[in-house]
């Protein structure tokens, strides 16, 4: 599953759902997820019963079903009826859907909830990551690839300037927090997201390296302050990344790294295509399931 992050909790609260192909249900996500003020949360997942793929969106009540029914004309060429049912705003849905979740192993680090009971494995970085109001508890196959991703780069250099762009729960940036003695600017749109990963990193013990700022892309004057950095990570969408190109080029030292994800298997190219223009050179490419991870380095 890959869901957005969460505005907050609205007083009402709609949940739409339609049964798709699985292409079908993962290119309305990305549609959706690019469109802030349609869904809350929008994710695609494979219904174990009946082997079905459904896409779900979480909707301030009443939801706008003309922008929704346009949109899935725009980019699935078809009509689509969505169902709706109310839910309980009073429950917080994305963390209840992710409770009871087994502990995440990848790139040597374990990534588990307070639910979990079983002992810390010794040879593996802990760290705790509640569900939340924000996307990240490792749990999903592009923040498994990106902390694969940080072990490779971390193996062979030690950043010292560093950013994680859209960070959700702050995942990422507390990875490379408990690996590396330096600072991490750690950015996202959602003051939520911010939040969390205060929360978050006070509680792994690394929030004296962690600084937090509310930014929408790259549009914050202390991004551009403390530039350049010699790795930047950045685990959000395909179209966003590939806007982002050009800048992400201006920020990054040459001879920097960057680590991004959010990006399904068929929109690899694209993206590779978009950093090669902005300077970057293809290092290594991750897939997990439908999703890539994507090394680079500043040329």
């Amino acid at each position: 599953m890959k869901a957005e992050r969460s505005r907050g909790p609205p007083m009402s609260v709609d949940q739409l759902s339609v049964s798709l192909t699985k292409e079908q249900a993962y290119a309305l996500v990305d549609a959706v997820s690019e469109r802030d003020e349609l869904a809350l949360t929008a994710s695609a997942h494979e219904n174990e019963e009946t082997g079905e793929w459904v896409f779900e969106a979480t909707c301030d009540s009443p939801p706008d079903l003309d922008a929704f029914s346009d949109l899935a004309r725009q980019v699935l060429g078809g009509e689509v009826t969505f169902s709706v049912e109310t839910i309980d705003p009073e429950v917080n849905w994305v963390a209840k859907s992710l409770e009871g979740l087994a502990p995440v192993i990848a790139g040597g680090f374990y990534v588990y909830g307070s639910h979990a009971t079983e002992p810390v494995p010794e040879h593996l970085t802990p760290m705790r990551i509640e569900a939340a109001q924000a996307f990240g508890t490792g749990h999903h196959e592009t923040t498994t690839g990106c902390l694969e991703a940080i072990e490779m780069v971390l193996r062979k250099r030690t950043p010292s300037r560093m950013i994680d762009i859209g960070t959700g729960t702050g995942v990422l940036a507390i990875a490379l927090a408990k690996r590396v003695d330096a600072k991490i600017l750690a950015t996202d749109i959602d003051p939520i997201a911010v939040t969390t990963t205060i929360d978050n990193a006070n509680d792994n013990g690394v929030g004296a390296q962690i600084d937090t700022i509310e930014a929408t892309g790259l549009d914050h004057p202390e991004i551009a302050g403390r530039a350049p950095y010699d790795l930047i990570v950045a685990n959000i969408l395909a179209g966003p990344l590939t806007e982002l190109a050009p800048g992400m080029g201006r920020i990054a030292q040459p001879g920097g790294n960057a680590i991004l994800s959010g990006i399904l298997n068929t929109q690899a190219d694209g993206v590779i295509a978009a950093y090669e223009a902005a300077g970057f050179a293809l290092v290594d490419h991750l897939k997990r399931k439908d999703w890539t991870t994507l090394v680079l380095r500043k040329g």
